[in-house]
């Protein structure tokens, strides 16, 4: 399938979930989280608000429990930059204050930038995703340039509540897919 038509399947289907239901998937999805083993070497983590107008998994839920299980951990957020279509990683505290951005996404107000090779983990937005780890975002780019810039050994990890679709047919050259992605029945490798 196309992208665009994966967009559309795929925000419908989301958002047809009811909220009671979409929480008990989110509590599926932190258990398989938990069942991924993460080395030690883990110390920065670049997470995302999620948006609820999107019906987005809860990935405070996952970073909350990283945190505990990663003393020290350092959690950054994405600030976007609208004009150049690049994104930084901003370091976030439990006193950082999030403000809407133009697309009505909460960004750090303030906070340290950490460079992309400085980064470990990257919880990674998509709405769909293929049996080869290449996922459908929101079309506009932002992940996959900053991605480019990461270190090759950054794991990055999606979550979905859905299973795979076999193919995205319209992929690119500078599509970066995943390394895992969580659904609440299993752990997909790639």
């Amino acid at each position: 399938m196309l992208k665009q038509d994966l967009r559309k399947i795929y925000k419908e289907k989301r958002t047809a979930l009811p909220t009671t239901e979409r929480m008990k998937l989110d509590d599926l999805l932190l258990i398989q989280l938990q069942n991924l083993a993460f080395e030690s070497s883990i110390e920065v983590l670049l997470s995302y608000w999620p948006l609820e107008q999107h019906c987005e998994m809860n990935t405070l839920l996952y970073t909350r429990y990283l945190e505990h299980a990663i003393p020290g951990l350092k959690v950054t957020f994405p600030l976007v930059d609208m004009e150049t279509k690049q994104m930084q990683a901003i370091l976030v505290h439990e006193e950082t204050d999030f403000v809407e951005n133009e697309y009505g996404i909460p960004e750090p107000e303030e906070g340290d930038e950490i460079t992309a090779e400085e980064i470990d983990l990257v919880f990674v937005p998509l709405l769909a995703f293929d049996e080869e780890g290449f996922r459908v975002g929101y079309g506009k780019g932002f992940y996959d340039r900053f991605l480019q810039k990461c270190r090759n050994d950054v794991i990055t990890v999606g979550f979905s509540y859905f299973d795979p679709v076999d193919k995205i047919e319209d992929r690119n050259q500078y599509d970066v897919p995943l390394n895992f992605c969580i659904t609440p029945s299993r752990i997909y490798e790639f």
